[in-house]
């Protein structure tokens, strides 16, 4: 699992997932404080030039309008500053000291205390974080109330400039000597700097959550994610894995134009080359085999093969030249007796021309004259073919058929010939079925080929035959071969067609009957 590409996708992502995650929070922790006082003393910035337009639009000296007064107490609430204008005469002109509660009178006295020029051991040393010509923007502790404020000090009224950088300057010196210059307006600008801090805590500690869920819902998304990645290869391994068992029937579906369908197309390619190749060696390593054996063989059976066809056309020849005779001298003068004669002769033609026939396409199949075409065919549709040729022959003997195999059984071989060696088999069991008048068809598994069994109830044929029914011409039962047509030549036919394949064939006495069986190679 471990050596997986899918755990080695899942386990670099959710890595690279902590790591962004532990980067953003250590970011965060370290500079999202900074930045948020950055941005919080440019709002006071911007902040503090709305107060100055503010007001230049007044009317009054002092105190503003109520209109203005909206606008402050707006600008106060948009921002999350309280804003406090103080007159140098007056003291606190905005807002209104009715407006204000008396804890926020209090800390407001403190503050006005510092800022006149006051000693206040409420509030601690001020750390400066920015000053301009007619402003100032620092960082102060009020130990009574145990808060942190970032506060703007500005003077408002453009007809004190001049004093007000004067002013600017002295406060900037932490003199507090403010206190008793001209007539001039002075504006506070306060944000509450425990919240900064509190919000940057609460962002890590909900970054943190986030993370954590991120890193296990993202893993587990990635780890079945990653399945669209590794399925196909998967799937490509397992074709790998069947064309090994020389299995080509297998293909890849290609549903993509990336690299894997590329590999699939190329694995297809492949399996199609492969099974072709593979063909072409059976059938040449075939035709090699069968060269061997041809030249030790051949001289043998020319000599058999004239002695058993002189023997088998001896007796229809003289049945035909009887008969001839007979019709010649008119041994018999009525009609029917010379079309029973001119019948015989008929059949007795017939019978020689098919053995004729048998005899030239067993000719061809020993001395290797007949060309086997290896293909990969499925046995069980040609058994089915067969069957549907001699269903008749079934029907008109009441013969019981067992054959169930439905699925489709894959083989190497010559289809016509092995047609005609299923031919054979059947046609075979259906003259020979008795007693019962059962044929049974089994396909039976085997390492690298299959089984196909024929068995028919009947009679069992000597133990002393069992070896010789395959030679040719040789006849178990004279009289029964004859009375169905038989020349002695098809099982010598099967067994030549078999010995071409390199494959066996042979037959079995059941305890009620005959099997004959072949093998087909599967791979």
């Amino acid at each position: 699992m471990k050596h997986s590409i899918r755990f080695k996708i899942t386990f670099f992502l959710t890595t690279m997932v902590i790591l962004t995650i532990f980067l953003t929070w250590f970011i965060n922790k370290t500079f999202l404080s900074d930045f948020y006082i950055h941005s919080k003393v440019d709002n006071l910035d911007d902040v503090y030039q709305k107060v100055l337009s503010i007001y230049s639009k007044s009317d009054k000296e002092y105190n503003l309008s109520d209109e203005n007064t909206e606008l402050m107490e707006q600008l106060a609430y948009n921002y999350d500053v309280d804003v406090y204008v103080y007159n140098s005469y007056q003291g606190m002109v905005y807002p209104e000291a009715d407006n204000i509660g008396l804890s926020e009178k209090i800390r407001m006295q403190d503050t006005e205390m510092f800022i006149f020029g006051f000693s206040n051991d409420a509030l601690g040393q001020r750390d400066i974080l920015k000053q301009a010509s007619n402003y100032i923007i620092y960082r102060i502790h009020d130990y009574r109330t145990e808060a942190s404020f970032i506060d703007m000090v500005g003077i408002i009224g453009n007809e004190n400039a001049e004093s007000s950088s004067e002013n600017t300057k002295d406060y900037s010196a932490q003199d507090n000597s403010m206190y008793g210059k001209e007539d001039y307006n002075i504006v506070l600008l306060r944000t509450n700097f425990d919240s900064i801090e509190e919000s940057a805590a609460v962002a890590n500690q909900f970054l943190a959550y986030v993370g954590i869920a991120a890193v296990i819902l993202g893993s587990i998304a990635m780890f079945l994610f990653s399945k669209k990645f590794t399925k196909p290869i998967l799937d490509l391994a397992g074709i790998a894995k069947s064309m090994t068992d020389l299995n080509f029937e297998v293909k890849y579906t290609v549903e993509t134009k990336d690299e894997i369908g590329k590999l699939g197309t190329c694995i297809n390619t492949l399996s199609d080359k492969l099974e072709s190749t593979i063909a072409e060696l059976k059938q040449a390593n075939n035709e090699l085999m069968k060269d061997i054996q041809k030249k030790t063989e051949i001289d043998e059976m020319r000599k058999e093969f004239l002695s058993n066809v002189s023997h088998e056309l001896k007796t229809p020849i003289s049945l035909i030249q009887g008969y001839a005779e007979g019709l010649k001298e008119n041994i018999n003068e009525d009609e029917e007796s010379r079309d029973f004669y001119c019948e015989v002769i008929m059949d007795e033609a017939n019978k020689m021309n098919q053995m004729v026939k048998k005899l030239l396409n067993l000719n061809e199949l020993e001395f290797g004259n007949n060309q086997i075409n290896f293909e990969r065919f499925d046995i069980v549709s040609i058994i089915r073919t067969v069957l549907n040729s001699t269903e008749i022959l079934f029907k008109q003997k009441e013969v019981t058929l067992h054959f169930d195999q439905e699925e489709p059984v894959y083989v190497w071989a010559d289809e016509y010939l092995v047609e005609q060696v299923v031919t054979n088999y059947i046609s075979n069991a259906l003259n020979h079925v008795s007693d019962n008048k059962i044929i049974e068809i089994k396909l039976i598994p085997r390492e690298n080929s299959v089984r196909i069994a024929v068995f028919n109830t009947g009679e069992n044929i000597p133990e002393e035959d069992l070896d010789k029914i395959w030679i040719k011409f040789y006849k178990v039962d004279k009289a029964r071969t004859r009375e169905y047509g038989g020349s002695g030549i098809g099982l010598s036919i099967v067994k030549a067609i078999l010995k071409s394949h390199n494959q066996e064939c042979g037959v079995i006495n059941r305890p009620v009957g005959v099997e004959f069986w072949f093998e087909l190679a599967t791979r």
